[in-house]
């Protein structure tokens, strides 16, 4: 993530979705900061009409496609494909959290944000007596830069290079252009080529399946929520899924949470199908 306004637009959703994880039970309840308790019930009277007229919400949004993304994650790493993980602008997901107490020394997880949020989500790891270890650590990281130790490529060299490694960016792309998504996927799957199997999974949002006048209503409430312009990235799945090819991906497919819906109740709310989940391998599953 760049170190310009760009970043700032993220930085509420961090927020709520610290309050949305520890209000299903996702998370540890330190995640929920006063911000993002704040900000959950003041959105709480829209979600509940939206939710009544039988739309979207913004929570059932985010729920679906981090069920889904935490089961693709599961899978790699109970299958022995992947040991390590990077989760980039992991905010104040619990994911690295969960993940690290669940597996324990059979991962490694590294959470990375801009250097304001990471020194935030020590902290609060620290609080709940997790401290940066071997296993599971935060770094800062500036996920656009080419090189350095702040770099993707410079935390991916701190890694164990024979082991399989899944790269995560949820809830990031959409707030950038096109271009600056596509330079992201090339720099992510040449990094995964570095390892003998490479996984990267993402939330995505495509152009041509959100065309409809209330989801462009909502695209447009999303984006005043998170102070910045929320982008839907191309004409259809397999266009996005022929770019991740292009960008050096050895495989790429577009899940859609809603086909999680008899496993998730989450991915039955109608956001489930405003959101794709990305999957690429850089070798074969």
């Amino acid at each position: 993530m760049p170190k310009t306004g760009h970043s700032a637009t993220v930085s509420p959703t961090a927020h709520y979705t610290g309050a949305v994880w520890a209000r299903h039970r996702l998370s540890h309840p330190a995640f929920a900061t006063p911000e993002g308790r704040l900000m959950h019930a003041a959105g709480r009277p829209a979600m509940q009409l939206s939710r009544a007229l039988g739309g979207p919400t913004l929570e059932g949004l985010l729920l679906a496609r981090h069920r889904v993304i935490d089961e693709e994650l599961h899978a790699a790493i109970k299958a022995g494909t992947v040991s390590q993980v990077i989760e980039i602008a992991a905010g104040l997901s619990p994911r690295g959290w969960r993940f690290a107490r669940q597996y324990g020394e059979r991962i490694r997880y590294v959470e990375a944000d801009l250097p304001g949020m990471a020194a935030r989500k020590r902290a609060l790891l620290a609080r709940i007596g997790c401290h940066n270890g071997p296993q599971h650590r935060v770094a800062d990281i500036d996920a656009f830069a080419v090189d350095g130790p702040a770099s993707l490529a410079g935390i991916a060299a701190t890694l164990d290079a024979q082991a399989g490694t899944a790269i995560i960016t949820e809830g990031l792309v959409n707030y950038f252009p096109t271009a600056a998504v596509t330079a992201l996927w090339a720099r992510i799957a040449s990094t995964l080529k570095g390892f003998p199997n490479g996984l990267y999974l993402s939330d995505l949002h495509v152009g041509g399946e959100n065309r409809q006048l209330a989801v462009q209503a909502f695209v447009g409430l999303l984006s005043a929520f998170v102070r910045g312009r929320v982008h839907l990235h191309f004409r259809t799945a397999a266009d996005a899924e022929a770019q991740l090819l292009a960008a050096g991906f050895r495989t790429a497919q577009l899940l859609s949470p809603a086909d999680f819906a008899d496993r998730y109740r989450v991915c039955r709310d109608p956001a489930a199908r405003l959101v794709r989940i990305v999957r690429a391998t850089t070798a074969a599953a």
